[in-house]
């Protein structure tokens, strides 16, 4: 019973810090999303708007961001604790993986709609966010929301299966070398640095996906759709170098959204922790 208690306050933890987390990196790196958003579109930087509005899509973003991102820590640290339990420990980054890609699977559910809405608001699509959902769904149906769901997952499962692994790697390193776990600004910079190397590996998926999200029933070329034609054609149409499109404000917005992320759920995981332990003392 007492063991059951403790899993469930740990959830309660990491839904409440992951909610944290989402919500702060979301908000405090929006304008390089909305920069990267926009030198990935097919109508290139400047017609999708340049440098101008590039808090397009925040509201959409700020919706769907913690909720999000406690879905992924909620499952991702469930799937981490069962697996944990009946894997060998020499496993463990592949643990980190499965549990990595449960969470993001879960949380793309919440994900894709609203990066459906904050991206064609980013090029300038859309003004406001009731437009853009009344529009897809009147053009596309209620699905049209979920435009680009598999190649969300297919560009999220690959980078989480690089980050997370990673960052747990960096930790362990850390807490071997001084003989304590890792302070949250210390995992912080593990975080960045995970998601620095895994954004840069992963950035021709999220080309293809950022293309499949704006691509439109209304426009006149034809629909971008799965995530190897979208890379064949990208390839074939703009060379190459096109698939690398927005690498450098992407590596740098994950760089440092992964420090705000991560260093934000750990605090708030140690916080909740100590909140915990001085609420058991009174009591």
């Amino acid at each position: 019973m007492e063991i059951h208690q403790q899993s469930q306050r740990n959830l309660k933890q990491a839904l409440l810090a992951g909610g944290m987390a989402g919500t702060a990196v979301d908000t405090v790196l929006f304008p390089l999303d909305t920069i990267k958003t926009r030198l990935q579109s097919q109508a290139g930087f400047m017609a999708s708007g340049g440098l101008r509005g590039v808090y397009s899509g925040l509201l959409a973003a700020v919706v769907g961001s913690a909720p999000s991102a406690s879905l992924f820590f909620v499952t991702y640290e469930a799937t981490k604790r069962v697996l944990s339990t009946s894997i060998d420990p020499t496993y463990a980054p592949l643990i980190h993986m499965v549990a990595a890609s449960c969470g993001e699977v879960t949380a793309c559910s919440v994900r894709v709609p609203t990066e459906v809405v904050k991206q064609r608001m980013q090029t300038k699509q859309f003004n406001s966010a009731s437009s853009a959902v009344s529009n897809v769904v009147r053009t596309e149906g209620i699905l049209g929301l979920y435009r680009g769901f598999l190649s969300t997952v297919a560009r999220e499962i690959p980078f989480t299966c690089i980050q997370f692994p990673l960052y747990e790697y960096f930790k362990r390193i850390y807490a071997n070398r001084y003989g304590r776990p890792a302070e949250p600004y210390e995992a912080a910079l593990c975080g960045s640095l995970a998601g620095g190397i895994a954004a840069g590996i992963t950035t021709p998926l999220d080309v293809c996906k950022t293309r499949i999200m704006l691509s439109t029933k209304n426009q006149n070329t034809k629909q971008y759709t799965g995530i190897l034609s979208t890379m064949k054609r990208v390839a074939a149409e703009e060379g190459p170098r096109a698939l690398l499109s927005g690498l450098g404000p992407r590596v740098m917005w994950i760089s440092i959204g992964g420090s705000i992320f991560l260093g934000v759920y750990e605090k708030a995981l140690k916080t909740c922790t100590q909140l915990r332990l001085l609420e058991n003392e009174r009591y």
